[in-house]
This record gives C-alpha cells, structure tokens and sequence, in this order.
C-alpha cells in the first residue's frame, strides 16, 4: 500500500518484488550461523558474510540517501576514514552480531521499500558526484538508483553464496 491506502502495482510494485526476492536471497543464505561463522573469511577476499550483509545495508542507505539529497549524500572518497570506513564495511568488527547486521538491514530495507511507495516522480534525478568511476557530468534517476541497489544485492547475495558454500557446504539454492 502506498500513502494514500492504495494497493502498489507496475513498476513500483515490480521493483519491490524484485528487492525483496534478493534480499530474502542474502539472508536465507546466512541463516543459522553463529556469529563465528558470519565474521569467518572462507576466500582470500576480504569478504564474510556478516560483512556481505553490513556491506549491502550500508551501500542502501547511502543510495537511498542519495535519492533525496542528492550527491552531498554520498562520501568524498578523497578521505582517506572515507576509504578506512569503506574497508571496515566488509567485515565483522569487534562488537557487532549477525543478529544486530541484519536488524539493521531490515531497517534500511523498511525504509527503501516506504520511499518506493513514496516517492512522487521515479525520473526525478540527480547529479552523480565526482569520483573515477562516475562519467562527468551524469546523473542517475531515483529508478537507476533504485536499479543499481537491486544489482549490488543480487550480485552480493551470491558472492554470500558462495562464502556460505565454502564455510559449512550449505547452499543457498540447489
């Protein structure tokens, strides 16, 4: 449902299936672990799957964020904490659970799917901030951003898949 009590359909509606079928993906996948085997490296990657799971919740957020507020919401990666922080969001640090990296998954989660529903203009877009990765001059609507989220979360639900694998032999699917 939307703000006004009615029923989500089209591409809102497809948009939010889709976020919620890779989401579900990347937690099925770290179901049952202790907080151990979430912090475990499994590959020569600096990824775990706590880390996988902060990883995607943190790069939502900030997308999210910058639906709304544009590239001002975005890190300036000439920071050099910009990058440590960066790096620390791949992995478990001392203190934080699976329990606690997903609570907050799903609060950002919550948050995305309300601004789907929400938000008034899906084109509406915004300038994209200078970093090497970014053509100059680019902006990205609310749907590419949208887009590029569900893509960071399938692409990391089996990068989990695979870590999980390596971990205890459980599969995600198959």
């Amino acid at each position: 449902m939307n703000a006004t009590g009615t029923a989500i359909t089209g591409e809102r509606a497809d948009l939010l299936e889709v976020l919620a079928k890779h989401r579900f993906f990347l937690r099925h996948t770290v179901r049952d672990l202790t907080d151990e085997q979430a912090a475990q490296r499994t590959t020569v990657s600096e990824l775990c799957l706590g880390g996988i799971v902060k990883h995607v919740a943190d790069a939502e957020r900030m997308w999210a964020n910058f639906i709304l507020e544009g590239p001002l919401a975005m890190p300036s990666w000439t920071d050099p904490s910009v990058v440590e922080r960066y790096a620390d969001g791949f992995r478990m640090l001392p203190g934080e659970t699976l329990a606690g990296l997903l609570e907050g998954y799903d609060a950002v989660a919550r948050r995305t799917d309300d601004l789907v529903r929400t938000l008034p203009d899906l084109d509406a877009a915004q300038p994209l901030p200078e970093a090497p990765w970014f053509e100059p001059g680019a902006r990205w609507s609310a749907r590419r951003v949208l887009l590029h989220i569900i893509a960071e979360t399938a692409q990391h639900a089996g990068h989990a898949d695979i870590i999980r694998e390596a971990l205890d032999g459980a599969k995600s699917m198959g």
